[in-house]
């Protein structure tokens, strides 16, 4: 463990949770294969496309309506609605089948449970920390077992911003009643999550490498309190402030 600057008292740690907690890459191939078997199968006219035309429209949606990119289940959602009125199909079936795309693949996203030596030392932090999750993504915590160790979990959406913007660490910080600079907030991306708790006054504890991933070289930005290559070492944040 890195320390960079020498963190303050910390009342709580929040952590991000996709490739900070797990590595979440399997669970997103099989969750996005799910998708297309169902769409394959149950909307014939659309089996054509492949993943990245759906990403194409996505980025198209999320060009004309920018908030859609603050929001991965409402810019899913709307993917999948205008692929299948694309494709042909009215708007009550486009509806009705983006409905049950995205909760089938909402599904398949959180069919996992963290590992149980990671839960474990959240469970061990707890007795020091309060803790709680702030992510981009959409993934059940609850399901996936983190909701016996966080008290609660953000995710953008509703006119909240994604990671780099503070909206989400602001909100937090709120929610806890405590000062933004009594927050440390964990995470394996350099941009979203140290960048995005340093500009809201917050401190940062940089994984790199992610979960099963190669480290990687720091873009141009602020530093990180505390920099960390495993998760094991998460136990060394006891007692750091």
């Amino acid at each position: 463990m890195k320390i960079n600057i020498r963190p303050a008292f910390i009342n709580t740690i929040s952590f991000d949770l996709d490739d900070t907690l797990y590595d979440n890459r399997g669970y997103i191939q099989a969750a996005e294969q799910a998708l297309l078997n169902f769409l394959a199968l149950q909307f014939p006219r659309a089996k054509a496309w492949h993943s990245r035309d759906w990403l194409n429209l996505k980025q198209r949606l999320v060009k004309a309506k920018p908030l859609l990119g603050h929001d991965t289940t409402a810019a899913r959602l709307a993917t999948l609605e205008q692929g299948l009125l694309i494709a042909g199909y009215d708007k009550s079936q486009a509806t009705a089948g983006a409905q049950q795309g995205l909760a089938l693949f909402l599904d398949k996203r959180s069919d996992f449970t963290v590992p149980s030596e990671v839960l474990l030392q959240l469970k061990s932090l707890q007795s020091q920390y309060r803790l709680v999750g702030i992510t981009n993504g959409n993934v059940d915590a609850n399901r996936i077992g983190l909701g016996e160790v966080f008290e609660f979990v953000l995710h953008p959406g509703e006119g909240m911003r994604m990671k780099p913007y503070p909206d989400l660490f602001y909100k937090a910080c709120r929610q806890l009643h405590i000062s933004h600079k009594q927050l440390l907030h964990v995470g394996d991306s350099y941009t979203a999550d140290v960048q995005g708790a340093r500009r809201a006054g917050c401190q940062a504890a940089w994984l790199n490498p992610a979960v099963g991933r190669e480290a990687i070289t720091p873009q141009q930005g602020q530093l990180a309190h505390i920099e960390f290559s495993n998760i094991d070492q998460l136990q060394q944040l006891s007692g750091l402030g």
